[in-house]
């Protein structure tokens, strides 16, 4: 299905893709009261968002690898957050989707113009990845909001200001030039909040001071959790301050939404906001207090895939294209791929390990919402290493190599996923469908070169490619233990 109708240039249609990075589903103006994002509220309430939309994998490299080939991590190598090695810092930059064809890559062929400011961590960022014309990258990932590490115009350099702002900054720059050109064009602006850290002078004050008198009522603070990994500073320090940390990184949050009110800003002025699909999601989940945890799937030993670590929240906004409600229907991120390049009419290689088809049937020409049945049957897969999950509407299991403990739940009686049925008889024949369903699926969506399941992925953050030499595998995970994890 081709949709590049287009209202007023005669070209196909546009794409504005918006990322946080480690924000929940649940950390939405909608759900959240005390959070304060009116543009991001807006865009939702005008747009369709998805209530159920899960990433492939609870941290951030690996999902945005996802995001942009439409595979699992067990079929494109990206296993966990890509330590500043990788970024050509202490040795040669690796290039971890070099061997697949992007999202942005199609869409160039196909005639689009595609630009990214912002976080990028898919391997070295001094240079634009193919696809892309236009090109300003954080270096790494994360870190201090104030002196990050950038390249602009292929030059390594300090953004002395706040860096949320500078991305607005310069995707405001390439959109307006964008807006100018005859071509049709994609920009994915990919901020690095809400990320730790939250405090320390990390935020302008003037967002900070929207928090002053809030006790965040809607946020549990819930006891530690066994599992609840203290040797990471920036949670360690948010579990024990919950309210100075929800602050800044509701403040962070502010940020962004003053800088999509920017964007937006610039497409109606051009003309072409009725031209243009915006989408809003983050790369992974996280948590504040939620299950006893600050943090998301390395924020506990042994790795975790609970909702609030895999839930996302992803608005599709385009004015006069797609009507406006909520879709609890359960969706897998890695749809995104197909989805944007079906609305694009982008030709799409044939892939066999391809995991999320495209969701644009569900919300253009009139679509309505699946019936209860079609719903039902959907299932959603998610991994981390050797932690890797099979979800339903009705339940979740997750399996681990090795000696880890493999968990089952029943959401309907147990949403928070606070009891584990895994040794309940009761719950056998339950647990050994899913197991199966869970080996079947893997078979077919993996490739043995980027597999990880049986390989050290710690969540301390990953080096060098898992297909590297065996002799070379040890190289894989760094020793230590980073304050901030994911960055």
């Amino acid at each position: 299905m081709s949709t590049d109708v287009n209202h007023g240039r005669g070209r196909g249609p546009n794409f504005v893709v918006i990322m946080t990075d480690d924000q929940g589903a649940w950390a939405r103006g909608r759900t959240m009261p005390e959070l304060i994002t009116p543009v991001l509220d807006e865009l939702g309430a005008s747009g369709l968002e998805l209530t159920r939309f899960f990433c492939t994998s609870p941290v951030c490299s690996p999902a945005r690898a996802s995001l942009v080939t439409g595979r699992m991590p067990s079929a494109h190598g990206v296993h966990d957050w890509l330590r500043s090695e990788n970024s050509g810092v202490s040795t040669e930059g690796v290039h971890y989707l070099k061997d697949f064809e992007t999202t942005p890559e199609l869409l160039h062929r196909a005639g689009y113009t595609c630009a990214h400011a912002g976080k990028w961590h898919l391997g070295d960022a001094r240079a634009a990845a193919p696809g892309f014309t236009h090109w300003y990258s954080h270096r790494d990932g994360g870190g201090n909001y104030f002196g990050a590490p950038v390249i602009s115009d292929g030059v390594l350099g300090t953004e002395n200001g706040y860096i949320t702002h500078a991305i607005t900054e310069n995707a405001v720059r390439m959109l307006t030039t964008l807006a100018d050109g005859d071509d049709p064009f994609y920009l994915q602006v990919h901020y690095t909040a809400p990320h730790s850290p939250w405090t320390g002078g990390n935020h302008p004050q003037e967002y900070v001071d929207l928090y002053a008198d809030c006790e965040f009522p809607s946020v549990p603070r819930l006891p530690a959790h066994d599992w609840f990994n203290w040797d990471h500073g920036d949670l360690a320090a948010a579990m024990d301050s919950p309210r100075e940390n929800l602050a800044g990184f509701c403040a962070a949050l502010t940020a962004v939404d003053r800088g999509v009110g920017q964007l937006l800003n610039v497409l109606e002025e051009a003309g072409i906001r009725e031209d243009t699909y915006v989408i809003f999601t983050s790369d992974n989940g996280f948590s504040c207090g939620h299950h006893g945890i600050w943090g998301k799937g390395n924020g506990t030993v042994p790795l975790n895939v609970w909702d609030d670590s895999i839930l996302v929240p992803f608005i599709i906004n385009r004015p006069g294209t797609i009507s406006p409600r909520l879709d609890d229907a359960l969706t897998t991120a890695a749809s995104l791929h197909a989805t944007v390049l079906e609305l694009a009419g982008a030709p799409a290689p044939v892939d066999p390990l391809i995991a999320g088809e495209s969701i644009a049937p569900r919300f253009l020409g009139g679509a309505q919402e699946l019936d209860a049945a079609r719903k039902d049957a959907i299932v959603i897969f998610d991994e981390y290493g050797g932690t890797r999950m099979i979800r339903t509407a009705t339940h979740k299991f997750v399996l681990r190599h090795g000696d880890a403990p493999c968990e089952l739940y029943d959401l309907r009686a147990d949403p928070q996923e606070l009891r584990n049925e895994y040794n309940n008889a009761a719950f056998s024949a339950v647990r050994d469908d899913l197991h199966a369903q869970l080996l079947g699926w893997f078979a077919a969506h993996s490739e043995p070169r980027f597999d990880a399941f049986d390989r050290p992925v710690t969540g301390l953050g990953q080096t060098s490619p898992v297909w590297v030499a065996a002799q070379d595998s040890q190289r894989y995970v760094k020793p230590g233990v980073p304050s901030a994890p994911g960055a």
